[in-house]
């Protein structure tokens, strides 16, 4: 009977959960929806205005169906530092999760910020401090490749601006306790992961998703042994299964990436 389980395995695991079956409805719904658009989506009692369905969608997978980004803590008012924030889905998970949660949330696009602003407001959330500045190495500013989704980022092909910057170090010190860094920061990750590694001692969960752009160094290693010398237990994700992967380079077809990593990290 394996191979009925093995021919059955996508259709049950894309309706196991109430939430897996919410992405198949929203799927249905948005999933033929012209892209780059900005367009009004529902789900559950969330109501948001996204530049592009199919993001949302895939936001939607990884955030609400695959929770990637679910902790458990005691404490009533978990510190979260949402670096890369978006339109604000993950936002909206963190405080679905813990109504009390004291985050922190960045985002380096202007015109992403400013939805994300209304998008929270107009759910009701009020108490998330909302920082429209990108996360480096340091706070004066950065050359940024504003893109139509979740992809700009300082590797973008797309004309650059300058956009204002924080050093997020001096953030993390400026906390007792963080119970969970996110940092999505579309390729910022090693500097800033490099600036911040005497820094990290006192984060509890940490997750990363590592990109690696094409004609530049990949610097993986570097990223794993920042985990490791900071004590963290892992797991890397990769969400591809390439075909041929000593011919198909390329991340998903992408022009400039040829690679991306979800890592976990956390502490025992």
């Amino acid at each position: 009977m394996y191979w009925l389980r093995y021919l059955l395995k996508e259709p049950f695991t894309a309706l196991r959960t109430s939430t897996n079956r919410e992405f198949m409805g929203l799927l249905l719904k948005y999933g033929n929806g012209r892209r780059h658009t900005l367009t009004q989506v529902e789900f559950g009692n969330f109501k948001l205005t996204v530049p592009d369905t199919m993001s949302f969608l895939w936001q939607h997978k990884e955030i609400f169906a695959d929770e990637f980004y679910y902790f458990e803590s005691v404490d009533q008012y978990p510190v979260i530092f949402d670096c890369g924030a978006n339109v604000g889905m993950s936002v909206l998970y963190f405080k679905k999760l813990f109504p009390k949660a004291q985050i922190t949330a960045f985002e380096a696009e202007p015109q992403i910020a400013a939805l994300l602003q209304n998008n929270l407001k107009n759910n009701q959330i009020a108490d998330v401090k909302i920082i429209d500045k990108a996360v480096w190495t340091d706070d004066q500013g950065i050359w940024f490749g504003s893109e139509s989704a979740d992809s700009s980022s300082i590797h973008s092909l797309s004309e650059k601006k300058k956009v204002p910057s924080i050093r997020l170090k001096d953030f993390l010190l400026a906390e007792s306790h963080i119970d969970f860094l996110k940092i999505d920061i579309e390729g910022a990750e090693i500097e800033v992961l490099h600036d911040c590694r005497h820094a990290l001692g006192h984060v509890k969960n940490l997750f990363v998703e590592f990109h690696s752009y094409i004609g530049n160094p990949q610097g993986l290693a570097n990223i794993i042994q920042i985990f490791e010398e900071n004590g963290f237990r892992y797991y890397i994700d990769t969400n591809q299964h390439r075909l041929k992967p000593f011919t198909n380079h390329r991340y998903r077809g992408n022009d400039v990436m040829d690679l991306q990593l979800n890592i976990f990290g956390w502490r025992e």
